[in-house]
């Protein structure tokens, strides 16, 4: 592929702010929603957890549905006059003030699980499209390093922003006003819309084939957006990818849903301290996705990806440790813990959406096909049941310890549980996915090599010309021998 349009700086800007939506919004839901409903809307917390739950499994028949959308239909009179990516951007923008709809309080049951599902399926509608633009628009190493980088930077400042107005609104509005997460939700639905018409204004997608050889639209079927999301899995590099990409995202899950809980009960604080600590990652807002992105580059993503999830494990030892240690310097102690955490967490979190742009490149050997939008269906439906899944425990979690939403102090039994919760399931999460990064071999100079094997065929070479080393390279990526690749089409 060529680069039909150089990337400029506004290109890169515009195009990672469509991360304030897609990390604003649920960093947001992440952090309080929880906490909404069982504080502030009479929810039980498994009422709570059963919403995320069934919002996001029906989602997940959304989402691969999405992908294979936005995949083939630009094989038809409508995608190829509009683009198969981008229009979904459009379509977003004109939706996504339903957000702000779920922070009403005091709603029933039903009306938080159909707004819930409907922010769920705008997402999808949003992020699967919008994740690909990045294959799309160039395949050079360190052009999609820098655009996950303004991603990120995107990404980081919607988190810091999504922890840190809440607790200044409860600073000026009282921490028991429930009008704070309503005018929370409004700011942010203005920012969402701004930044996905920006990013519809300053990107391109990968120039379609002539309607000649471009191949014909397939009609909409289930049993093909099945098959091709488990032909995925045939990639042993993606596989490997995508357990270390919902382990470590739902490690994510449970620290922001947790940790307000954790704060206030297990450390007996406030709901502002709270924020303040989730908040601090605002000191690493720009430079720290520069360091980043210069580690990436400069010594490979995989070396750094093993660094971030290891540090980050450690950070919730001693996280945890507050709970039995109460040292005199503790506050600071928090406050620099916080900081540490969140830059390496910001790490791995860019480092594994900087992964995902080479995956189909790799796939590319094995079908001969683009297939982006599969690979981010793929994606979006493993992170949202695991997530569906992780919400529905917290939820049986909390109701099993005794959660008492209606009194300011709680049993010794629920507070031990709290912590178990916080401490276990975030150390055992980034274990996992901390072994499979020592396993992972996508490197930038394996990329390389990927790129130059795919060239070579599509210039007449012969697959049974290809070098060893280059066969022990494509094997170890694929998991597949090397007859299997290049199918004859």
């Amino acid at each position: 592929m060529s680069t039909p349009v150089p990337i400029k700086l506004r290109t890169y800007i515009g195009y990672g702010m469509t991360d304030l939506f897609s990390s604003g919004a649920f960093s947001i839901i992440a952090a309080w929603l929880m906490y909404f409903f069982t504080n502030f809307s009479g929810l039980t917390p498994i009422q709570a957890g059963s919403i995320l739950f069934i919002a996001k499994i029906i989602d997940t028949f959304v989402s691969p549905c999405v992908g294979y959308l936005t995949d083939n239909i630009g094989n038809t009179r409508l995608g190829r006059r509009f683009g198969r990516r981008r229009i979904f951007l459009l379509l977003g923008a004109v939706l996504v003030y339903v957000y702000s709809l779920l922070w009403i309080p005091g709603m029933p049951y039903l009306y938080y699980l159909v707004v819930y599902l409907s922010i769920e399926i705008i997402g999808a509608l949003v992020i699967i499209p919008w994740e690909t633009l990045a294959s799309e628009m160039t395949d050079d190493y360190k052009q999609r390093s820098i655009l996950s980088a303004v991603r990120l930077f995107y990404g980081g400042f919607s988190t810091w922003l999504a922890t840190f107005l809440p607790g200044r609104l409860f600073a000026h509005f009282g921490t028991s006003d429930s009008k704070v997460f309503f005018i929370n939700a409004v700011i942010f639905s203005v920012i969402f819309m701004v930044a996905l018409l920006v990013t519809w204004s300053t990107t391109w997608e990968r120039k379609q084939e002539s309607t000649a050889d471009a191949p014909k639209a397939r009609s909409f079927s289930i049993k093909h957006i099945f098959t091709d999301m488990a032909s995925t899995l045939r990639v042993r590099c993606f596989r490997q990818h995508l357990t270390m990409y919902v382990l470590s995202f739902t490690s994510l899950d449970l620290f922001y849903t947790v940790f307000i809980y954790f704060i206030i009960y297990s450390l007996n604080s406030t709901s502002v301290m709270a924020s303040n600590l989730l908040a601090v990652g605002i000191f690493l807002t720009g430079w720290s996705n520069a360091l980043m992105a210069w580690m990436v580059i400069r010594y490979g993503q995989t070396w750094s990806l093993r660094i971030c999830l290891t540090v980050s494990m450690l950070c919730f030892f001693v996280f945890s440790g507050f709970y039995f240690w109460k040292p005199l310097l503790m506050l600071p102690i928090m406050y620099v813990t916080s900081l540490i955490y969140q830059f390496f967490k910001g790490g791995y979190v860019y480092i594994i959406w900087n992964i995902y742009p080479f995956i189909p490149d790799v796939d590319e050997l094995v079908t001969r096909q683009r297939r982006e939008g599969v690979f981010a269906g793929v994606m979006t439906l493993a992170r949202k049941s695991t997530s569906a899944l992780a919400g529905m425990l917290i939820g049986i979690v909390l109701q099993a310890v005794h959660f008492d939403a209606t009194s300011s102090t709680q049993s010794i039994t629920t507070i031990h549980g709290i912590t178990a919760l916080f401490f276990f399931g975030n150390v055992i999460l980034l274990l996992l996915s901390t072994i499979i990064a020592f396993r992972f071999k996508l490197s930038k100079e394996n990329h390389q090599i990927v790129k130059n094997e795919i060239a070579r065929l599509k210039n007449g070479g012969s697959l049974s010309d290809t070098a060893p080393e280059t066969k022990a390279v494509l094997h170890t990526l694929t998991g597949l021998p090397h007859e299997k690749l290049w199918p004859e089409k």
